[in-house]
């Protein structure tokens, strides 16, 4: 198990590219056990696991240009010292294009992203970046775009580091790619490979680690191979209330500590689960996860509600229609008002005939995604 020294930037080659580009496509993920509180830096207060999506993706080019540092830059009598200061210290300028458009809102939560890694990949400091990104889905709705999006970047990144030292391995690429991307979004840590990734220290995977996702490492049940995800899209506009403010709220919340011990039970119930194949199981513990997620929300001082009346309409629907068929569907929720809807492959013909004809009109402008658990990042 890697820790946070292991990621320091060690190669010695100071022949850096003048200039290059990485694209990554980089899916979203969604939560099974939910993550709901954090420690600084970004660490979780509990164990999460995640499906890796496939249809939901941000798409991110990072161009870098090599610039000059000026003599002002340095200290009056300059040594490798002082140089190397500027180089490691030095804000990083950057430029983001967001759906085709410049796009400065996003630019405090970049700096700070860059501000944070900036000491494990110190050779940033030497470019100025140019990140254009585009989602295949709403930004800040709910479907885990800082995951996406968090990731590409820090894909981009390591995929110049690769350029810089060809001898890291594709193990330590994707592990440090998620120990990046967690300093910009926790659960961006799950967006690098699939199906499955863990996030948080668990007593039931030895190689699990507070610092970084790791992939399931166990063999998946036969029921759980292409799930499906399809998203409804009840509210397509942005969350009131940031999943940022959100964990922050649980530093004093009456219930944090029964529910930081809830997930990892739950996490342990469902490492069996995810061998077993037992659906039904499956079921109980991923909307239990949903609901407590959303009542940490609803019972924190300031109290807040992301799910919207609609979001309870098709919940109702989903347990009524499983209640009448033996259905295997469930739903689960993020931190927003949309509604997840899991069932397996061997389902999907009646569940999508549910879907279309039942609930429908409760999504926004009966908008919606279909969606399956996914392989991770590429390379583009």
């Amino acid at each position: 198990m890697l820790t946070a020294p292991d990621f320091r930037f060690k190669n010695s080659n100071t022949n850096l590219p003048e200039k290059g580009n990485y694209t990554w496509k980089t899916p979203s993920n969604i939560a099974l056990v939910k993550y709901w509180g954090k420690r600084e830096p970004q660490l979780p207060e509990n164990p999460s696991i995640s499906f890796t999506l496939d249809a939901c993706f941000t798409l991110t080019t990072i161009v870098f240009s090599k610039r000059d540092l000026r003599l002002s830059e340095l200290s009056s009598k300059p040594d490798k010292k002082s140089i190397k200061q500027v180089h490691v210290n030095k804000s990083v300028p950057f430029e983001i294009y967001f759906e085709g458009v410049k796009n400065d809102e996003f630019k405090p939560k970049i700096k700070k992203f860059l501000d944070r890694i900036i000491h494990y990949v110190p050779f940033i400091s030497n470019y100025t970046l140019v990140i254009t990104s585009r989602n295949s889905f709403p930004h800040s709705s709910g479907i885990a775009s800082s995951a996406s999006g968090l990731s590409a970047l820090a894909l981009c990144i390591m995929s110049l580091e690769k350029e810089i030292n060809p001898a890291i391995t594709d193990a330590y690429f994707n592990k440090k790619a998620s120990f990046l991307a967690r300093l910009g979004s926790g659960s961006a840590s799950r967006s690098i490979e699939g199906e499955l990734v863990v996030w948080g220290k668990h007593e039931a995977f030895n190689e699990s680690s507070d610092l970084y996702g790791i992939k399931y490492p166990k063999e998946i049940h036969k029921n759980f191979k292409n799930y499906h995800d399809t998203i409804l899209l009840v509210d397509k506009g942005e969350k009131q209330v940031s999943s940022t403010v959100g964990h922050n709220l649980m530093y004093q919340h009456p219930f944090a500590k029964q529910r930081f011990t809830q997930a990892h039970e739950n996490l342990s119930k469902l490492n069996i689960i995810l061998q077993n194949g037992n659906l039904k199981e499956f079921i109980a513990i991923v909307e239990s996860e949903a609901l407590t997620l959303h009542a940490m929300m609803m019972s924190s001082n300031p109290y807040f509600i992301l799910m919207k009346p609609n979001t309870l309409e098709i919940i109702r629907k989903i347990w009524a229609f499983r209640a009448q068929t033996n259905s295997n569907i469930c739903f689960t929720l993020d931190a927003g008002a949309n509604v997840h809807i899991l069932f397996p492959e061997k389902e999907k013909k009646a569940v999508n005939n549910f879907i279309v004809s039942k609930l429908l009109l409760y999504c926004q402008k009966g908008d919606y995604i279909c969606d399956r658990v996914g392989l991770g990042a590429k390379q583009l």
